[in-house]
This record gives C-alpha cells, structure tokens and sequence, in this order.
C-alpha cells in the first residue's frame, strides 16, 4: 500500500513505472475499488484515500492489497479555492510567466506553471488510467501533483447508481519514466497511453500520433515534447469526445527520464490551444535547492 512517502533510490512506486503496453503487466497495481472508473486520483495521508477524478466515489482501503476497505471517508476537498501554496510550499518558487499559478512534483523535483484558472490539487494527488475491463485497474500511465482546468466541465450519472460524476476539461501533471529507454519513448509512449486510456479505448486504431520535436525549456531544460490524439470517437456517453495529449519528456539531474503530461478533450468549446500547451511545457523546470 502507498504511504504517500517518496520510494527509496532504485525502487519505484507504480505511478512512476514505465507506461504499460496493451497486454502487458505493470508492476504492483493500486489498491482496488467497488466503484470501476478509468481514472481516479489518490490522496495520501496517515492513511490512503482514492478518489475517483471522472467518477465520484471515495473508500478508506485497508493496509494491504485485497483488504476490507471498511466505511467510506467524507471525500477531500477539489474546490478552485485551493491555493497554488498547496503544491509549492509557502516559500516555493515564483512563476516564470506572472499571473501564473506554481505546481511542484516535491519528490521528483518538476516544477511547471499553469494559467490562473487551473486549479493545482495537493503534491500528493495521483491521478491515473486503467483499461476499462481490467479488474486490477493496472495503471496504464499516471500523473502526480497535477492541475485541472474546469474540474466539473462535465458532470454525469452514467451507471445510474446514484453516484455524480466529474470530468475535467484538462489535466496536466507529472510522472518519473523508470524504464524508459529515452526522453523521446517517454514522450511518445505517455501522449498515446493518455488518449487511449481517457478517450479513445477500447479501440486503439482511433489513437493517432503527432510530431514528436526537440524542445527546450526557457530554464534551458531540453528535451522532447510529442503529441497524440484521437479522432472518430463516438460514444453515447454523455462526457465522452475525443482527446488530445502532449507529453514532455527529459532527463533530470541523475540522468533518469521525467516527464510532464496534459490531457484534455478536443474539438470541444474551450479546450486548450497548442499555444497554451506549449507556454506552460515552457515553464519546466527542476526545483533547485
């Protein structure tokens, strides 16, 4: 079970593994559910809390894997109150582009801005996606410390159980890339588990690739920043479209692959422009000190 404490040097905890192949294992899986849902994120505390990012639905889980998840907490706060000091500290770094809000991944050390209408969750929050019949939710790739924007642009009941569920319009958040041969696999691989885990499953042909570039940070971090998106996603699902993900993936001091992850839905009023995409893939940076 994850304590929410940073896993020692060499040993990585499942939302730092590499991004899972279709048919593939993924290390230790998370904690399991009664409530199935593709993605969700997790809290850490005295104790482990999952909560569901695109369905609503929270359980109090055992201290192992399989145990009873006894009564259900009342759910963590993802209000827009919360502020940017949540994730950075109250003497964390100040943005790159002013007005701007700071998101730090404290155990990795990826610092990043978002505009001021993304709402940063904890440094603790996990937020991941999991194949939709997989009952050991196997994560497919994950995000940590990640920022919304508009957290309840969608909200639906789809199972009927009486149980409200919140989609966001966009998330971006970071991950370590234990495993992964290079920034550019990172990049890639990340971009289309992200669209097919979110929008595009269980058809993988709907997933499509964009460039994968050079990129360099205005801190002079370098590396590659790729892109994949969906088309012809058809669901009668009422927060269903198709989506779009763009992944930036680089070394960090010690010569391990991080990288830093938005999703969103596409061909949608309001969806985030490339240009913004790539304004606050700019901002990445390592934290120093």
């Amino acid at each position: 079970m994850w304590s929410g404490e940073q896993p020692a040097k060499n040993e990585h905890a499942w939302w730092d593994m590499p991004t899972r192949p279709s048919g593939q294992p993924a290390g230790p899986p998370p904690p399991r559910r009664s409530n199935r849902a593709a993605t969700f994120a997790v809290v850490a505390s005295a104790t482990v809390v999952v909560a569901c990012a695109a369905v609503a639905g929270y359980v109090l889980l055992g201290d192992g894997e399989g145990s009873d998840p006894g009564p259900a907490p009342a759910p963590p706060t993802q209000s827009g109150s919360r502020s940017p000091a949540d994730s950075r500290g109250e003497a964390g770094p100040e943005p790159l582009v002013r007005g701007w809000k700071v998101v730090v991944n404290q155990d990795r050390g990826i610092v990043f801005d978002v505009p001021p209408e993304w709402d940063p969750q904890s440094a603790d929050w996990i937020r991941y996606t999991a194949e939709n019949d997989d009952p050991d939710e196997k994560p497919l790739v994950a995000m940590r410390a990640p920022a919304h924007l508009k957290e309840k642009w969608c909200t639906s009941d789809e199972n009927r159980d009486g149980s409200v569920e919140d989609t966001p319009l966009a998330s971006v958040g970071t991950r370590g890339n234990s495993g992964a041969a290079d920034p550019r696999e990172a990049a890639s691989e990340d971009s289309r588990a992200w669209v097919y885990g979110e929008y595009a499953q269980p058809d993988r042909g709907k997933v499509a690739s964009g460039r994968a570039e050079n990129f360099t940070t205005r801190s002079g971090l370098s590396g590659t920043l790729a892109s994949a998106y969906s088309t012809g996603v058809n669901s009668t699902k009422k927060c269903a479209s198709d989506g779009k993900a763009w992944t930036f993936a680089f070394r960090d001091s010690e010569g391990e692959v991080m990288s830093v992850s938005l999703v969103g839905a596409a061909k949608v009023p309001g969806e985030v422009s490339e240009a913004t995409v790539r304004k606050i893939m700019s901002t990445v940076r390592l934290k120093s000190g």
